[in-house]
């Protein structure tokens, strides 16, 4: 498995990870898979630790991560906001793991301070991944999203970069 930064050729694999959660999942509250272009402006982010990273097996874009800004004003700056999505295949190999090394080690050297992380549960396996990378629950936010007919809660993750 090669864990690399995201190229614009990423963009479907990305997208049908993505698509496949939003369609079936709850790991993320979108209910309309958001098109490439969404996927393009994200990529191609200019601000200082806005990060695309995905994990290659076997020729195959089988999971990503990314980071983001956290909030829109200047004092939320050096805090930013990940996830982490996988194919089906790639769950329970490390692949998760990996692809979070990457994109911490390059936000420490971004300068960043601080990362969050949301989970929405239940979703014992991002909240293992979450503890073995050293995030911290900061709380849960009950019955905050409403999705295929039922209300989730998700859980909020904090980890100190600096």
């Amino acid at each position: 498995m090669e864990i690399r930064l995201a190229t614009s050729a990423d963009l479907p694999a990305i997208a049908a990870i993505y698509d496949a959660e939003v369609l079936g999942g709850i790991a993320t509250f979108a209910t309309v898979p958001p098109g490439i272009d969404y996927w393009e402006s994200r990529l191609h982010s200019p601000a200082t630790g806005d990060h695309v990273f995905v994990a290659e097996s076997d020729g195959a874009v089988v999971g990503y991560a990314y980071s983001g800004s956290y909030r829109p004003r200047d004092a939320y700056a050096r805090t930013r906001e990940t996830s982490v999505y996988l194919a089906d295949a790639a769950r329970g190999r490390g692949t998760g793991r990996a692809l979070y090394d990457a994109l911490l080690a390059t936000l420490r050297a971004d300068g960043m301070r601080l990362v969050v992380a949301v989970v929405a549960l239940p979703n014992d396996a991002s909240v293992a991944l979450h503890r073995a990378c050293g995030f911290s629950s900061v709380g849960v936010l009950h019955d905050v999203g409403h999705k295929f007919g039922r209300w989730i809660d998700t859980e909020l993750f904090e980890l100190l970069l600096t």
